[in-house]
């Protein structure tokens, strides 16, 4: 039989078919983080148990840590208590804990790729959705909640419901200033936020082919904006030669015996998938959101729609636009480049790029927070921090900061704010905040404009 990628991930890690499409599935990696990870563990102990595999638990503070230059643990109150418990709880069971300051802290979906802790052909699970990020390495990683971590730390299993398969081809070539954030907002516009329910998201096609590692792991983000729990990408010589050398990476002998198992990984040329799309890249245009939903999305240069529903009138008012005009223009208030979707090195780079001898508008607020310690050293010893500090940015030390508000960091009530995350319900970043998903080179060319601008033409 020809097989997808999916199933190719998937069928190897059952341990038991539990009938009425559940199986019982072996977990590779365990992520954890601040807010979930400390009470996941004093969970397991208060039942008794011992962890699995500690030498397969991997975490680090990142949701509820303060993000303000020399801060420390106890910089924001809120985040002082499950990051000792993190701690505690990491000392008393031997697994590996990433503290502020040392390489490796970050983003746990930034973290885990940068130090090949996920690999190809594995499986990888964190309280959090945006697990899903994980699989533009080729591997099968999502989001499960506060008891499924509990029974993974102490069983090293997971039941669950096998999805079905999707395909979401882009072919072609993408346009010039069109970026991976770009194409799947795209996605997102067109098939809707639950179009992926129920499904494994498997991206393909030249243009998915022609993207380096750190956009596919953006690609692959927000599959859980599309309503997917899981999204993947191939394995190829692009994910090999990111890989190689990495922390956690396999050396030697078992590098090439992982070689040959990870060349067999992708979909058989005939492999029948359950629904399949097709998207011209050629056709996608640098995406801003105008809404409270990441399906609420058009190309920079289109006109803010009249409501269709109810939401869409919702949205309207609560986002402070009048349907008709165009989005480009509006003005902004602040402008933050990070979360797991847009902080990497290669994120920064691009921000930067558009900075250079330029400064922020007056009135805006700008915000970078690369997404790890690694990030933020690779990036201090090109001169990017000097290129943000100097066109009028703060930059920051790694963490989640103004994608989530869990920190004590948020975008004053009716502030309207450009943002390279990958959510911008009400309130996702503060009270009253309103938000604007975008790639960092269009939040860049906000900032310097202190309007939405296409970055195309800044």
């Amino acid at each position: 039989m020809t097989r997808t990628l999916f199933a190719k991930l998937w069928d190897p890690h059952v341990v038991a078919d539990l009938g009425e499409g559940w199986s019982l599935l072996h977990i590779d990696r365990v992520l954890l983080h601040d807010l979930s990870g400390a009470r996941a563990l004093a969970e397991v102990a208060a039942a008794g148990h011992a962890l699995a595999r500690p030498d397969l638990v991997f975490a680090t503070p990142d949701h509820a840590i303060s993000t303000a230059p020399g801060r420390t643990g106890e910089t924001f109150p809120g985040g002082a208590a499950p990051l000792a418990g993190l701690r505690q709880r990491a000392r008393e069971t031997g697994i590996r804990l990433f503290d502020l300051g040392q390489p490796g802290q970050g983003i746990v979906h930034v973290m885990a790729p940068e130090l090949a802790i996920v690999l190809p052909g594995t499986t990888l699970v964190c309280g959090d959705s945006h697990t899903c990020t994980n699989g533009g390495v080729g591997a099968l990683a999502f989001g499960i909640g506060a008891s499924e971590l509990s029974h993974v730390l102490a069983t090293q299993t997971l039941m669950q419901r096998r999805p079905r398969a999707m395909r979401i081809r882009f072919e072609g070539t993408l346009p010039p200033g069109v970026t991976a954030k770009d194409m799947i907002l795209h996605a997102i516009g067109r098939f809707g936020t639950a179009g992926g329910t129920g499904f494994a998201v498997e991206y393909a096609g030249a243009a998915v082919r022609a993207l380096p590692l750190e956009a596919r792991l953006t690609l692959c983000n927000l599959s859980i904006e599309l309503g997917a729990k899981m999204g993947l990408i191939a394995p190829d010589e692009t994910t090999y030669a990111y890989l190689a050398g990495r922390r956690f990476a396999p050396r030697g002998a078992a590098w090439d015996a992982a070689l040959a198992d990870w060349r067999r990984l992708p979909s058989d040329p005939d492999a029948a998938f359950d629904a399949d799309h097709w998207i011209e890249a050629g056709d996608i245009a640098p995406q801003v959101t105008w809404g409270t939903s990441p399906e609420q999305v058009l190309p920079i240069t289109g006109r803010i729609p009249a409501p269709a529903s109810a939401a869409d009138r919702a949205a309207l008012d609560y986002m402070g636009l009048e349907a008709g005009r165009p989005i480009e223009g509006t003005k902004v208030d602040w402008v933050f480049i990070g979360s797991c979707t847009n902080s990497r090195l290669s994120d920064l780079r691009d921000a930067a790029a558009m900075l250079r001898g330029r400064r922020v508008a007056p009135h805006v607020t700008a915000w970078v927070v690369p997404g790890s310690e690694t990030v933020k050293r690779e990036a201090e010893a090109e001169g990017l921090d000097r290129a943000f500090l100097a066109a009028g940015f703060a930059w920051r030390e790694p963490g989640c900061s103004l994608c989530v508000a869990a920190n004590g960091e948020t975008v004053p009530p009716g502030a309207r704010s450009v943002s390279t995350s990958n959510r911008n319900f009400v309130g996702r970043q503060g009270t009253g905040a309103r938000t604007h998903l975008a790639s960092p080179a269009m939040a860049a060319a906000a900032a310097l404009a202190g309007a939405i601008t296409d970055p195309r033409r800044a």
